[in-house]
């Protein structure tokens, strides 16, 4: 059988001869007396057994994943760990116990991450990162397990561990060793361990932020929405480390996590972006690309939806109050284009203002004429008449400030869309569609006599 596509329940059939391996003394009189009593017995029994000498069943197991190489028995001896720890995962405690202080739990697993095929990786990783979360947190540096020992080996300290297992995550992330299940047990590990200071420092020093980039994007099936909220995860944990934010700000991050929030309906991964987000706010030039994204349009249709999560109607209300207040802050440009992109056009003084149009014509330009393009697109398809008068007005405006500005307008096919509004129904949008036509065919020097 293909050893990427095997499971715990096929892996736990297999007859394994222990009494080999003491004959051999792969493993102690004891272990194999242990491991009698516990093998191919009902779960109940053995939460018994574990209950009553959990950390001598952690001893034998490790020690056979230590000594033992043949690959047979080492999944399966994972197996017996991972159905453990899945049926009760505070069991992950017991490879701390004190009695262990003299063993490096941590070092079997660690070497079978590299070493062993895909099903030794995944139930390896999996229960590293459960041990490792479990610890208890030392009062006097980091120690392996339990307590620190005396002995003159070097031990496998936690550093070595959250390190080494950051770097399998990014390679899983880079180049998966299973097709469908490399990446996704990847992030579902760094979801739980991005909790750790080293985790985020060791994740950001391998540039393992922009691996997460292209995972974010809207899902539909049960395993993709599951691993774009796991993602989503990933990015609110980064959120609170600074050296993070550098990259976030720079990459496409902001711009995907707002598709995803436009479109999704699932309420956790809509909670995780818009927690994000209210992190994000006021850090760097954050607050102004998300004005710049139409978040705070995207906020207010958010919150005209039923949620029942309140922890997310909270973030809602605090990420509209702190966008409000990044749009107060911008420049009056900023604000023009604000009301522009969002296409909420409307006579605020601004438009009618000549020192606005002066100061700020060169702006136009900004984006290959992006704001022209969506004054253009509004004449199109607004139904709203204030909406189309205000961008036949300001297209007059941007003609008669701007030198090549009767070129520029005529070269992106504006003439057509604003002769149609010239038989519009309201009175409004064909006053200012006729000085928009006017101000085209007179071009500058005449222009600037025409009044509204």
């Amino acid at each position: 059988m293909d050893h990427a596509e095997l499971n715990t329940e096929q892996v736990l059939k297999r007859d394994i001869p222990w009494e080999t391996y003491m004959t051999t003394k792969l493993i102690s009189g004891t272990g194999l007396q242990l491991l009698r009593r516990y093998d191919n017995r009902a779960e109940s029994y053995r939460a018994q057994l574990l209950d009553d000498d959990g950390p001598a069943y952690v001893r034998v197991f490790v020690s056979i994943l230590r000594d033992i190489f043949k690959e047979e028995t080492v999944e399966y001896v994972l197996a017996l760990i991972d159905e453990m720890l899945t049926a009760n995962p505070k069991r992950a405690r017991l490879f701390h116990d004190k009695s262990l202080a003299n063993e490096d739990t941590y070092e079997p697993f660690l070497r079978l991450l590299w070493k062993g095929n895909w099903f030794i990786q995944e139930k390896s990783c999996k229960i590293l990162a459960l041990i490792v979360s479990a610890r208890p947190k030392a009062q006097d540096g980091v120690v392996a397990n339990g307590e620190a020992s005396n002995s003159k080996k070097r031990f496998t300290t936690i550093d070595d561990v959250l390190k080494a297992l950051v770097e399998w995550l990014c390679t899983q992330l880079r180049k998966p060793s299973h097709p469908s299940r490399g990446i996704p047990t990847a992030i579902n590990c760094l979801a739980s361990l991005l909790k750790e200071p080293v985790v985020r420092s060791s994740f950001v020093q391998a540039d393992g932020v922009k691996l997460l980039i292209p995972l974010i994007s809207p899902a539909s099936t049960q395993q993709s929405i599951q691993l774009l909220y796991e993602t989503c995860l990933c990015l609110w944990l980064l959120s609170y480390y600074e050296p993070a934010l550098e990259y976030l700000a720079t990459s496409r991050t902001l711009p995907r996590l707002v598709d995803v929030v436009k479109s999704s309906t699932k309420e956790k991964v809509v909670r995780v972006i818009i927690l994000t987000f209210r992190n994000l706010l006021s850090k760097g030039t954050f607050g102004a690309q998300m004005v710049d994204l139409g978040l705070p349009q995207i906020v207010q249709s958010l919150k005209a939806q039923a949620w029942s999560d309140e922890d997310l109607l909270e973030a809602l209300n605090q990420l509209e109050d702190g966008l409000k207040d990044n749009i107060k802050k911008l420049s009056s440009f900023d604000k023009y284009k604000q009301e522009v992109l969002l296409g909420h056009l409307d006579w605020s003084p601004m438009h009618k203002d000549p020192l606005f149009w002066r100061d700020n014509i060169t702006c136009f330009e900004e984006n290959d004429f992006q704001i022209l393009r969506v004054l253009i697109t509004i004449m199109d398809s607004s139904n709203d008449s204030r909406a189309l008068a205000v961008a036949c007005f300001d297209l007059s405006q941007f003609i008669q400030h701007h030198p090549a500005g009767r070129v520029i307008v005529t070269d992106l096919k504006a003439k057509e869309r604003v002769m149609k509004l010239m038989n519009h129904e309201s009175a409004e949008v064909t006053k200012n569609a006729l000085l928009c036509i006017q101000r085209l065919f007179l071009g500058a020097k005449y222009a600037s006599f025409l009044q509204v």
